[in-house]
């Protein structure tokens, strides 16, 4: 097995879940090897359900390899017997995965397309004291960034529901999203900045075009996300904190608890 160890993966609680993979990994309990993909065309109009990324995920390659020959390797369950789950915090850095006994799975980067990234309002006390600020997701009209797929097994996708919820349960609920759009992603995908959002006083939006995309979308109706529903995420008179204008310290020590909580079906709508 090439690559470098989950271990060596640079983690720190202060700043969980940063960082995270910026390319395609296949990710292992003893490496993370890096994937590449050679361009190629791609319709605009397709739409990528479980049985296509499958066969998208097959254009992924390591040392000459195809994604399934590596999975093959090491013995792990094949493409075909997976299902994408959107990894929008924590269990997109393989150290973390590695440090709850999590098996092999490919972690492939996409676009969130209007919709955001914004930290969960509730604190995991698992690590850390007071604690850890896990990512949940929000609608924002307009807005776009990267985030992460994982390609996970079904035993898996128990590990990462019983691991949010850390034994008190529908805190985290699994969910098919009714809106926005996420898209496979070859590129490194730069978010708009903090004065691109837009706000009237009730909707934050941004009018900035977005850059080009370099991935087909994905069928929502096959892709699972885990949202945060106990409290949601914050609300700071009516605005989100997003990940990527404020790390997990800034957010904690500057408006935890210093405002009220979005309910999380007001900021998402799902099927």
């Amino acid at each position: 097995m090439e690559g470098t160890s989950p271990r060596l993966w640079p983690y720190a609680v202060n700043n969980s879940p940063l960082p995270l993979p910026n390319r395609p990994v296949l990710y292992t309990q003893r490496a993370v090897v890096e994937l590449d993909r050679e361009e190629e065309p791609w319709d605009e109009a397709s739409l990528l359900n479980q049985a296509g990324l499958m066969l998208y995920a097959e254009g992924y390659r390591a040392n000459g390899r195809s994604l399934s020959e590596w999975l093959a390797d090491i013995g792990s369950e094949p493409l075909t017997g997976r299902r994408p789950i959107l990894l929008q915090g924590e269990l997109a850095n393989p150290y973390r995965l590695q440090e709850m006994g999590m098996t092999a799975m490919p972690l492939l980067p996409v676009r969130l397309e209007g919709l955001c990234r914004t930290w969960a309002d509730g604190l995991d006390p698992r690590d850390a004291y007071p604690g850890i600020h896990h990512v949940t997701l929000a609608r924002t009209p307009g807005w776009w960034e990267a985030s992460v797929i994982g390609l996970a097994t079904k035993d898996q996708l128990k590990t990462i529901r019983a691991w949010l919820d850390n034994g008190v349960p529908h805190v985290w609920r699994p969910v098919k999203l009714a809106e926005g759009a996420v898209r496979m992603e070859l590129g490194e995908v730069q978010p708009p900045e903090p004065s691109d959002v837009e706000w009237d006083g009730a909707t934050e939006r941004v009018t900035r075009a977005p850059p080009e995309p370099t991935g087909p979308l994905l069928d929502l109706n096959d892709l699972l996300v885990v949202v945060h529903t106990r409290q949601g995420c914050y609300n700071h008179r009516g605005r989100l904190a997003r990940c990527v204008h404020m790390q997990q310290r800034a957010f904690h020590e500057n408006l935890f608890r210093k405002g009220s909580s979005h309910r999380w079906d007001e900021i998402l709508s799902v099927r």
